[in-house]
C-alpha cells in the first residue's frame, strides 16, 4: 500500500494538515488500510525531505498545513501512469501457510482449507453488504459522493479478491485429494519402454554396394 502516493493525491486537492489527511484517507478506502496520526506525519516528513510537500503557514486552528510541490505532482502523475508491479508480489500469509502445512507433523492440511474456506466466504458475505450500502450512497449522490465511489472500487475489488481466494481453496483441497488417491487395485503396470531402434550409420556402404 502506497501511502506515500496517497497522501500526495489527498494534497493535490489543496493544502491540509495530518489528522485532516488521515480521516480523508479513510474516508476514500472505507477504512480498509487505516491509519495513525504518526504514520501520516512520517510519511509527510519523509515527502518534505524529498522536496514534495512544503509546510504552507498554518489554519485558524493553528494546525500545520501541507502542500504538494511541483515534484511532488510530477511523482504523482508518474505513480498514476506506471502500472503495479505485478513481477514481485507481496508476500501472501496463506499461500505461505498452506505450503508450509503440506507435509506438517501433527496437521490436517484440508482442516486448515476448510477454515480458511469459511473465513473468506463470510468476509465475502460482508464486502458484499457494504458494497449494496456504498451503492446506495452513490447512487443517491451528495457532497461525499467522490468518496463513496472510491470506497464502492475499494469493496468490489476485496469482493473479487475473496472469490478468488475461494476458488483457489476449492482447488487446492481437489488437488491434494487427487494426489492422495491410491491408484486404482489391479491396475496394469506401465508397459516396459522398448530399446530404441538402432539408426543406421549414415557414413557406411549400403549392401551390395562397394565403399569407395
Amino acid at each position: 500500500m502506497s501511502i506515500r502516493h496517497g497522501l500526495l493525491a489527498l494534497l493535490e486537492r489543496g493544502p491540509r494538515y495530518g489528522s485532516q489527511l488521515r480521516s480523508e484517507f479513510e474516508s476514500r478506502t472505507g477504512s480498509t488500510w487505516p491509519l495513525n496520526v504518526g504514520q501520516v506525519y512520517t510519511t509527510l516528513n519523509r515527502l518534505e525531505r524529498d522536496g514534495m510537500v512544503a509546510q504552507g503557514g498554518e489554519d485558524e486552528a493553528g494546525h500545520t498545513l501541507y502542500a504538494i510541490t511541483d515534484n511532488g505532482r510530477a511523482e504523482l502523475r508518474t505513480w498514476f501512469e506506471k502500472p503495479v508491479d505485478r513481477t514481485s508480489p507481496a508476500r501472501d500469509e496463506l499461500a505461505i501457510k498452506l505450503a508450509m502445512a503440506v507435509g506438517a507433523p501433527g496437521v490436517d492440511i484440508r482442516d486448515v482449507i476448510q477454515s480458511q474456506r469459511r473465513h473468506t466466504v463470510k468476509a465475502m458475505q460482508d464486502y458484499t453488504r457494504l458494497k449494496a450500502q456504498a451503492l446506495l450512497a452513490v447512487e443517491g449522490g451528495g457532497a461525499r459522493e467522490r468518496d463513496d465511489v472510491a470506497w464502492l472500487l475499494v469493496l468490489e475489488q476485496l469482493i473479487f479478491q475473496t472469490e478468488a481466494e475461494a476458488r483457489w481453496l476449492d482447488h487446492c483441497e481437489s488437488r491434494l485429494i487427487r494426489l492422495s488417491a491410491p491408484a486404482p487395485a489391479g491396475a496394469p503396470a506401465p508397459a516396459p519402454t522398448a530399446p530404441a531402434t538402432p539408426q543406421p550409420d549414415p557414413k557406411a556402404a549400403a549392401p551390395g554396394v562397394a565403399a569407395s
